[in-house]
């Protein structure tokens, strides 16, 4: 049976043509700001760790806002992460980032313009068909202005994939602050940014990335509906339907 989605979640023309580029390396993405003449290009996709999720539950969001934090701190409840409604397989699950290049002037000197297009989750190796919004639980698209998608914010930037299951002990190291300063996290360090946090008596991870002002969360689905790749954008891109 083939996969119809809501028509009200599904990508339009230039998210979909966005998250196909994006992954493709050596594609084009456009042009760099105010110079046409210079593409940004893919330059390739790098798989930064794995994740592990074995509640099949999957949160995509900040590890922490600044009032979580203030009300962590005072043992106030703090709000729920977003959980995806979607569930996906049990298990392990690789991290990847699409890189580009655009390189540019500032002031007299050359950058390279490296930055991240977009984070994925890769669920599995089968074809996507198409691409939809993923809703998060308890959320309504009907409740949506006019080709608005729902997404998650970030105060510092930073979003993260995460077992639900674990949120609660995965999430408590971005929420602590002593005296104004940021306790050091055990968190593994890896390359580009981005950490990893593991809680071992659930077999879980949690793992940062880059989500400019937060990001809008796609489902890549096959033919028969199930979930191959989840898919962060940010920024103007995160934006478009």
């Amino acid at each position: 049976m083939t996969w119809a989605g809501d028509t009200r979640l599904a990508a339009g023309p230039e998210a979909t043509w966005y998250l196909e580029t994006a992954f493709t390396p050596g594609s084009h993405l456009g042009t760099v700001y105010d110079d046409p003449a210079t593409p940004v290009v893919v330059t390739g996709v790098e798989e930064v760790t794995t994740l592990r999720v074995p509640s099949g539950r999957l949160v995509v969001d900040a590890p922490w806002d600044d009032d979580d934090t203030w009300r962590y701190e005072r043992g106030l409840p703090t709000r729920p992460p977003r959980e995806l409604a979607v569930r996906i397989p049990p298990g392990v699950h690789p991290v990847e980032i699409a890189w580009t290049a655009g390189p540019y002037e500032f002031f007299g000197e050359r950058f390279d313009g490296v930055e991240c297009a977009a984070t994925r989750l890769r669920i599995s190796d089968a074809a996507v068909a198409g691409w939809e919004a993923g809703l998060g639980v308890g959320e309504d698209i009907g409740r949506l202005p006019p080709g608005g998608r729902p997404r998650f914010g970030a105060d510092h930037n930073v979003g993260c994939f995460a077992d639900a299951g674990a949120w609660t002990t995965l999430s408590a190291p971005f929420r602590t602050c002593v005296d104004g300063r940021w306790e050091p996290r055990d968190s593994g360090p890896l390359p580009d940014g981005c950490e990893r946090i593991s809680d071992e008596s659930h077999q879980a991870d949690l793992v940062t990335f880059t989500a400019q002002s937060g990001g809008v969360v796609w489902l890549g689905r096959t033919e028969t509906g199930g979930v191959a790749a989840i898919v962060v954008t940010s920024g103007m891109a995160g934006a478009k339907a």
